[in-house]
């Protein structure tokens, strides 16, 4: 049977700010520029995630979407949307928030609910133009 590749996309909008506590003031402003505002900055984040499976030969769904739906909301927005990423979120304290960590945390956060099939691939916008993609062990590819 073929590998199927479901992605369900979300959307959810919250704040952060660049800045390493190792660093001087000098240095994260020269490294950061205008993202170590330390008022913050906000983006509308869209969030793809991607399941890999192969389609129940009952339901013809490679997992319930409802479920999938369910664990997004649980997981993501109700813990990221208009939230200040830096201060609010546990999974991200004492990392910077990148696009990078932000997806990788997500990652973390997701793959243990999804029971059915298995997360292939999170891939998270901060800007129409910049996103960060994240896969088991750095594999990666449909």
């Amino acid at each position: 049977m073929a590998m199927v590749y479901l992605t369900r996309k979300l959307e959810f909008s919250a704040s952060h700010l660049y800045h390493n506590p190792a660093l001087s003031a000098e240095e994260n402003k020269r490294i950061f520029g205008k993202c170590n505002n330390p008022h913050g900055h906000g983006h509308n984040y869209t969030l793809e995630v991607t399941v890999a499976g192969e389609p129940d030969p009952v339901t013809g769904m490679v997992l319930d979407l409802k479920e999938l739906k369910e664990i997004l909301e649980r997981e993501i927005t109700q813990r990221m949307d208009h939230r200040f990423l830096n201060y609010e979120v546990a999974e991200l304290k004492g990392q910077i928030p990148t696009c990078e960590n932000i997806a990788r945390v997500i990652w973390n956060l997701l793959e243990p609910k999804i029971n059915k099939g298995r997360l292939h691939k999170v891939r998270l916008y901060e800007t129409p133009d910049l996103y960060a993609d994240c896969y088991r062990n750095g594999a990666h590819g449909a």
